[in-house]
């Protein structure tokens, strides 16, 4: 091959292979988000129902800070069998095209290039222990205030912010006493 196509693949090769180390390097990040929610009704009520949902979704509460009308959950999240497989082989994949480019630059050292592809489990073992970890669910309560001023006291409003992992916001939006209870 020419060394002007062989350099360029080359160097086509590390961009891939410094898009996958961060993909896999993504893949553990924290994606903590909130939501605010608005009940329609009683906050005591709400605040039950959200305390019996977490608590069928196998996390346990923490925490409770009357002061500042918080209550914090806690639940071990385990790592995915699935995407652990699916970095490895993705590892594998990128890897294999990796050691190819170099074995065509320098073909006496084909086998010792071949031979980075055993290195594909580090990438499913380093997703396995970063994303295997306790998250934590926070309930706030806050009280508004609607802009009145001719009475004040009488337009306060409950609102309940909810901070945990977006997946687990998402299911959480799905729920259907959230649906008829609250504005969200």
């Amino acid at each position: 091959m020419d060394l002007p196509v062989l350099s360029s693949t080359f160097f086509l090769t590390l961009l891939l292979m410094m898009g996958l180390f961060f993909f896999i390097r993504a893949s553990t990040k924290d994606r903590t988000e909130q939501i605010k929610l608005t009940p329609r009704e009683s906050i005591d009520q709400l605040l039950s129902q959200l305390q019996v949902y977490f608590t069928q979704r196998a996390y346990h509460i923490t925490s409770v800070d009357l002061q500042h009308q918080t209550m914090t959950f806690e639940g071990f999240v385990s790592p995915s069998c699935f995407l652990t497989i699916f970095l490895s082989g993705l590892t594998a994949i990128g890897l294999f095209c990796f050691s190819l480019v170099l074995s065509f630059l320098y073909p006496s050292l084909t086998l010792l290039f071949l031979r980075l592809i055993l290195l594909c489990p580090v990438a499913g073992l380093f997703y396995w222990k970063k994303s295997g970890r306790v998250e934590k669910v926070l309930l706030e309560v806050k009280m508004i205030s609607e802009h009145n001023e001719s009475q004040p006291d009488e337009n306060m409003q409950s609102l309940v912010i909810v901070t945990a992992h977006r997946d687990e916001l998402a299911q959480l939006q799905k729920v259907d006493f959230l649906k008829s209870a609250c504005n969200p």
